[in-house]
């Protein structure tokens, strides 16, 4: 029970560099906005392909 209520802890996985870090709940309009923007404004590459069929 002790392992898994330190291992659940958030800073456990982020330390470990299991994901992206922990946010500040503060920057979390500034982040989102900058990955909206990224998102948008991304070139989209042309198609090589035709059509599917199903």
């Amino acid at each position: 029970l002790e392992k898994y209520a330190r291992e659940s802890d958030p800073y456990y996985a982020t330390a470990g560099l299991w994901d992206d870090g922990i946010l500040d709940p503060a920057q979390t309009r500034m982040a989102l906005g900058l990955a909206f923007s990224v998102a948008l404004n991304a070139p989209l590459p042309q198609d090589r392909y035709g059509t599917f069929r199903m």
